[in-house]
């Protein structure tokens, strides 16, 4: 009746249009994740989780950013957190909505300095959080920029380091349009 060939052609035709017709509401889902990077980018091992809770959308004000550390990148205690983002990232931050968050405790803070000019944000927490600590570094109030994808890089000072930073990933941020 059907040819071999003609049945492997329209099963392979209607799987094909399955993964596409799941897969487009996992599209929509996944806005304010991070994505996957085909070509370029940041290397896998230095590429950080994130999440945006209101979708990420362009220039909308209220968002908050949760920029998160593994445990196994805490390799020692930090006394501060530097985020340094590109400067064509036109949003803007609030520096009295900043947490740090260990052990689904907020660290105290000490300071929150926002550099505008240099495009760097400061967090000095009270006490040093702790080596091999996932951390999660909260970013309340937030103005998204235009859509677009902004590398957001982490960098931190160790209590009795000699002062430079040491960087310790990427957060590749994607703002959309919906």
């Amino acid at each position: 009746m059907f040819s071999r060939s003609f049945v492997k052609r329209a099963l392979s035709g209607l799987a094909i249009a399955g993964v596409l017709v799941t897969g487009l509401p996992l599209l929509s889902f996944a806005q304010g994740l991070p994505g996957l990077t085909i070509f370029g980018g940041v290397k896998g091992e230095d590429n950080l989780n994130y999440r945006l809770d209101f979708g990420g959308r362009a220039n909308v004000a209220g968002e908050r950013y949760r920029l998160r550390l593994p445990a196994k990148k805490m390799k020692l205690a930090v006394a501060q957190f530097s985020i340094a983002y590109p400067d064509y990232f036109e949003g803007e931050f609030d520096p009295k909505d900043v947490e740090v968050i260990v052990k689904n405790k907020a660290v105290p803070l000490q300071e929150v300095n926002w550099n505008k000019e240099n495009n760097f944000i400061e967090i000095f927490p009270t006490d040093p959080v702790p080596a091999g600590s996932s951390v999660e570094i909260q970013l309340a109030n937030v103005r998204n920029p235009d859509a677009g994808v902004y590398y957001f890089n982490c960098q931190v000072l160790s209590p009795g380091d000699t002062p430079l930073l040491r960087y310790l990933g990427t957060w590749v941020i994607s703002i959309g349009n919906q």
